[in-house]
């Protein structure tokens, strides 16, 4: 069989036209990328006994093209990306009360060190327990120790 550059040179008219007949405008050259691979992929699979490579190829590609579309609109779907003038608008979340810290940290007079660390860092610093753990430099699993003791004595603490 031929080599890959001289299918991609005699097939080339037959991507764009496929690309052209899906009207995928949008990432014209990712899908252009997707139909190379096809392409390839094609050229692997083909049976000869079954026909010609011509009509494999247009299918195959054609096909291929179409699963990568589905995949790019369930991606759109899934994820949203907010525009610039979004972050414009958002409120920054973090506070910088220190009467707000004060009342948090009043219940954390019964807390270990290490739960205070974990109280402070989660409700202050607004950290993730990989952050804390990263930070502190100790096992996800210690962090997540400090987090249960933290929680069973604010919960009394409250309770009470």
């Amino acid at each position: 069989m031929e080599s890959f550059e001289q299918l991609v040179d005699q097939y080339q008219p037959m991507l764009h036209k496929i690309i052209q007949s899906l009207h995928l405008y949008k990432d014209k050259d990712e899908f252009y990328q997707h139909s190379l691979i096809a392409l390839w992929e094609a050229s692997q699979r083909f049976d000869p006994q079954k026909g010609s490579f011509t009509n494999y190829a247009y299918t195959y590609i054609k096909g291929y093209l179409l699963m990568e579309l589905k995949k790019s609109h369930l991606d759109q779907e899934r994820y949203v990306y907010p525009d610039e003038e979004f972050w414009d608008l958002v409120v920054d979340s973090y506070w910088d009360d220190p009467l707000q810290k004060d009342i948090l940290l009043s219940y954390c007079t019964t807390l270990t060190p290490n739960q205070k660390k974990w109280f402070v860092y989660t409700f202050c610093d607004h950290l993730s327990i990989k952050e804390i753990a990263e930070l502190e430099k100790v096992s996800l699993s210690a962090v997540k120790g400090w987090r249960s003791g933290a929680r069973e004595k604010v919960k009394n603490l409250v309770r009470d």
